[in-house]
């Protein structure tokens, strides 16, 4: 029997295990439908997660369901905006509830919340996202809905860990956040009335209007709170917070209604040891406070109470107060002493914009330095009203003396100050600046500024501003920063809109340097990309130098400074125009000495965009040709010959492109024009290999002896290559036309003719010049064409002046030949002449011997010159006897004088 009992336990103890175990299998399913189906049932938001899992055994007698990666995403007018998310949420509740209808509620008794982050969104309009409940004009009552809802609470134990909760109200310009959050309660919440012990922790930030308040700021509060669900009311009945080290304690209620909330809480610091200011103070910046001494005291206390709503907020005061504190800290040999608070902020109608701050009294010493200010600021939330004054004086170094500031934070210089301030930020934002009213004065002597975004500290020397109704009077502002010092005075229009409004500094500014060197403004800046130059590949990686045109200042700035350093050039005398606005420096009427020379130049540096660009227009006066190539990298891409030349450099450039990180020009990505003027030079071959080649293939050429004067050339460039329009220069008697192109990697592509006088080509020529014995000939003149390739560097030079003589001799022959037949034909006519004259001296009356020498004369002329004339002369009409007489006389008289040419005798003629 006994057995028998024994083997029916263990088969209902096994059953009863096999049914925990594989009962999860069955429900979760059921459970998971329920929860997204009822949900997503009465919200206007999707609800989801990705797995849920059901735990019977291991939590047996409870049931643990687990829900992992929760969702629940907005729809309009929030679409895919997350509202809440958590990586896991744990319920556990009795296994009985577990087999209860879909009807049915569900008691839970603990709820676990690991990786919770709630997005709490208020757009412009004043729309919340969190308002996803569904309307139903159907709906029951409220007590019927919360009788009939899926869920109970009877909870002994809850908890929160790691969350995240934000809120961010667009219309307001609110913004809160609170992270790294822990909170957990325990009680027994099934109770109509109960007690709730909470801890919570976190790190809070809070903003309003783009001004920080708190930047995750540490709190804790352990609280205990009364719950009375009847009424909805939630009571402190004993707690304690800490904002960042400063202790507070609460007490009061907030009841929850319908449409509103009702809150009535005060709260004060628990003791009033001065210690409590420093307690304000974020721990990173007031450090360890457990051994500093202090006397006096400091208390903060206050009241919030009224009704919270949509047009509400509760009443409040708050006190602030100190009398004649002061504070030590054990490792630094100054105290700060004095100190005096009386601060009260203030809302007594429950608007917001009612809201007003009352700094009676804020003074404190150190040594015997003084800072006193008083201010009144109303309407705090609306259209801020400040009524302000500010005096003293103060040695910034005795500051770090005092009170522990950041390390790398160096405080230098005496401070002094009396200023008044009166202004509305509705005037500032309409920038309307004569309804402010600011004046007085202030001073700075020996300030010195070090940054992480300064290449070297800044040593202001002297400062003194003089504040007016309108404007602002830079009077003086001398300082030092590396190689560069600079004094300047000038006029700020809009103070209060560049520090309240965000804007940027207005202003006219006239500045002087003795020494002003670029490099000192270049600031470091991280470059992710490779950036391509010209002939060389530079690679920029973090910590790349940069210089930025600061985005704040929109300024005139009239310029002058005895020298100024531009990477590895120094320009004298540089005065001129700056006006910087948008990123972006205009230049204007800019001049200097450089190259012991002139330059004026105009145009525009941006900075805006990722890579800085320019464009300039630049005039050269008597520049030295050799130091401006040395020097400037533009030169030795533009015209690469000018190494060889040495002389003065008049001109005048249009160019534009980007400029590298260091300011100088990414010479693959300029263009631009070039008009030069060259005198007074020296050429010396040797130092360019194209001239030398040039010369070792022309041997009638030197070109040390180039004449360059008076030379005017005009080039053009873009996309890397350089095209020089035809130009022409004087070697003694020699004139040299030249014109091509070539690129910025030194590809040439020219051709140079030379008219060469013939006397330069050899004693060929010269021996038969001679022998022709024609004045004509002595300006003779062959062009030779010299073809210029390859590069700078492997320069190859071709010409054609062989063929150039061979056409010079070949012409010459024909010019003998001509001139020979030329001789020819002038003896024939001498002696036809003559033999013509003789036969008109023996006056034969006969009228037809007459016609007949005329004929004659005619005939020859036309033989002689190897051409076939035609003479039509009219006559009266004879009988043909006459004509054939006189043919035949003609005919007769040609022979006999033909004959004794070509037989070298003279004949005579009888009749």
């Amino acid at each position: 029997m006994k057995k028998k009992i024994l083997k029916i336990v263990g088969i209902v103890l096994l059953l009863f295990v096999i049914t925990l175990i594989a009962a999860p299998f069955f429900l979760k399913g059921k459970i998971a439908e329920i929860i997204k189906n009822k949900v997503n049932n009465s919200i206007t938001a999707t609800f989801d997660f990705e797995d849920a899992d059901l735990t019977l055994f291991t939590s047996f007698p409870n049931a643990k369901l687990t829900m992992n990666n929760i969702s629940l995403v907005n729809k309009a007018p929030f679409v895919g905006d997350t509202l809440f998310s958590s990586k896991e949420v744990a319920l556990n509740m009795s296994i009985k509830e577990l087999f209860k209808g879909a009807d049915e509620a569900i008691a839970i008794s603990s709820l676990t919340i690991d990786g919770a982050l709630v997005n709490i969104l208020v757009n412009e309009e004043g729309v919340a996202n969190y308002d996803i409940a569904v309307e139903d004009a159907n709906a029951p009552a409220a007590e019927e809905s919360e009788a009939s809802s899926n869920f109970t609470f009877s909870m002994d134990s809850y908890a929160i860990n790691n969350a995240r909760i934000k809120y961010l109200d667009k219309a307001t310009g609110m913004r809160f956040e609170l992270v790294d959050m822990n909170h957990s309660g325990t009680g027994d919440l099934s109770l109509e009335k109960s007690e709730l012990d909470t801890k919570t922790s976190g790190l809070v930030s809070f903003e309003m209007d783009s001004t920080n308040y708190l930047n995750k700021n540490p709190i804790k509060l352990d609280a205990l709170i009364g719950v009375d669900l009847a009424t909805s009311t939630y009571s402190f009945l004993k707690n304690e917070a800490l904002i960042n080290q400063l202790a507070l304690v609460f007490d009061g209620f907030i009841k929850l209604n319908d449409d509103s909330q009702e809150i009535d809480i005060s709260f004060k610091t628990p003791s009033s040891d001065f210690k409590n200011f420093l307690a304000v103070i974020p721990e990173e910046y007031s450090k360890n406070i457990e051994n500093v001494k202090t006397t006096g005291n400091f208390s903060i206390a206050g009241r919030f109470n009224g009704i919270v709503d949509d047009t509400h907020i509760p009443k409040f005061k708050i006190d602030i107060n100190s009398d004649n504190a002061s504070f030590k800290y054990p490792d630094l040999p100054k105290a700060v002493r004095n100190v005096f608070i009386d601060t009260e902020i203030t809302n007594e109608t429950g608007i917001v914009d009612d809201t007003y701050v009352d700094i009676r009294k804020l003074s404190f010493m150190i040594d015997e330095d003084k800072f006193n200010m008083v201010a009144n600021i109303k309407d705090l939330m609306g259209n801020t009203k400040v009524k302000s004054h500010i005096d003293g004086k103060m040695n910034l170094a005795n500051i770090a003396k005092a009170y522990p500031v950041p390390v790398d934070l160096k405080l230098e210089g005496l401070l002094a100050a009396d200023v008044n301030a009166a202004f509305d930020m509705a005037s500032i934002e309409n920038e309307k600046y004569e309804n402010t009213n600011i004046n007085g004065n202030l001073s700075l002597k020996n300030f010195v500024y070090n940054s992480e975004e300064l290449k070297n500290p800044v040593k202001i020397t002297s400062t003194a501003v003089t504040f007016n109704p309108k404007t602002v009077s830079l009077n003086e502002l001398s300082g030092v920063t590396g190689k560069t010092d600079f004094s300047a005075t000038g006029t700020i229009n809009n103070l209060l809109g560049f520090m309240f409004n965000d804007e940027n500094v207005e202003g006219n500014f006239n500045l002087k340097s003795n020494t002003f060197a670029v490099d000192d403004f270049m600031v470091e800046e991280s470059v992710a990309e490779a950036e391509e130059v010209a002939r060389t590949t530079t690679t920029t990686t973090a910590g790349t130098e940069q210089i930025k045109i600061p985005s704040f200042l929109d300024a005139t700035i009239n310029a002058s400074a005895g020298t100024v350093l531009y990477d590895n050039l120094t320009l004298k005398d540089v005065s001129g125009t700056m006006i910087i606005k948008d990123e972006k420096a205009t230049l204007q009427n800019m001049t200097s000495s450089i190259f012991n020379g002139k330059l004026a130049f105009n145009g525009e540096v941006s900075t805006k965009n990722e890579t800085p660009t320019f464009a300039m227009k630049l005039g050269m006066d008597s520049f030295n040709i050799s130091e401006t190539f040395k020097a400037l990298e533009l030169f030795k891409v533009l015209a690469p010959v000018a190494n060889a030349i040495q002389g003065k450099l008049n001109s005048d450039i249009s160019i534009s492109g980007m400029l590298n990180n260091d300011f100088t020009p990414n010479l693959a990505t300029i263009s631009g024009n070039l008009l030069a003027e060259i005198f007074g030079t020296e050429v010396d071959p040797n130092q360019t290999k194209v001239l030398s080649a040039l010369n070792s293939k022309l041997s009638f050429l030197s070109l040390d002896k180039l004449d360059l004067k008076g030379l005017k050339t005009a080039l053009s460039f873009d996309n890397g290559t350089v095209t020089v329009k035809p130009f022409t220069v004087n070697y003694q008697d020699i004139a040299v036309t030249v014109n091509g192109s070539h690129t910025f990697d030194q590809k040439m592509n020219y051709a140079a003719v030379l008219n060469v006088p013939s006397k330069y080509l050899g004693k060929d020529i010269t021996s038969l010049i001679a022998k022709i014995d024609d004045k004509s000939l002595d300006n003779l003149t062959v062009p030779v064409t010299a073809s210029i390739g390859g590069n700078y560097t492997s320069p190859m030079v071709t010409t054609d002046l062989t063929s150039g003589v061979k056409d010079l001799t070949s012409k010459l022959i024909e010019i003998e030949k001509q001139k020979l037949i030329a001789k020819g034909k002038d003896k024939a006519t001498d002696l036809i002449g003559g033999l013509l004259s003789g036969n008109q001296a023996k006056k034969d009356s006969s009228a037809t011997a007459v016609d007949t020498k005329t004929q004659v004369k005619d005939v020859l002329g036309g033989i002689l010159s190897n051409k076939k004339e035609t003479t039509t002369t009219t006559t009266t009409k004879t009988d043909s006897t006459a004509a054939a007489t006189k043919n035949t006389a003609v005919k007769d008289a040609a022979k006999s004088v033909l004959g004794g040419f070509l037989n070298k005798k003279k004949k005579d003629t009888t009749n």
